[in-house]
């Protein structure tokens, strides 16, 4: 669950990674087997600011230029689309951002790039993956308990 979450959150490997389904899956696959649910959040939780953080990491520390990167290369369009998101709503971006495909690992990267303060960006970050990790969790494991 870390590695899927850390894959998903993550600006290169989210582009090759369909992990949002499988996560959404595995919420059932709690559920019906019985295994406790907060341990498995945690690890999707800590994945996902994990991912972000590095993310960030990347953007800080190699500005545009990671831009010209593979696969980040193969989708041009993908930065300015979370520059132009991050621009607009900043923090809350971050936040957001998490819950929005393609953007999911581009916000991060593009506050990275934007040299956002990493305390406020951590701040969003952590809110926005524990929310996650709920969202994307508890429907599978509830829903599957209620039928069964």
């Amino acid at each position: 669950m870390f590695g899927l979450a850390f894959g998903e959150s993550l600006a290169f490997v989210s582009l090759l990674l369909p992990a949002t389904a499988i996560l959404f899956g595995l919420g059932g696959v709690i559920g019906a087997s019985g295994i406790a649910f907060w341990p498995i959040w945690a690890a999707a939780a800590l994945g996902a600011i994990l991912g972000d953080t590095v993310s960030y990491w990347l953007g800080y520390h190699y500005h545009h230029e990671i831009a010209r990167m593979w696969p980040l290369s193969r989708s041009p369009e993908l930065l300015p689309k979370g520059e132009a998101f991050f621009r607009k709503w900043g923090a809350a971006g971050v936040f957001l951002g998490r819950f929005f495909g393609p953007l999911r690992s581009a916000v991060p990267l593009v506050a990275g790039i934007c040299a956002m303060p990493a305390g406020r960006f951590q701040l969003a970050n952590v809110a926005s993956a524990l929310v996650w990790a709920s969202g994307i969790l508890a429907p599978g494991t509830l829903g599957v308990r209620w039928l069964f």
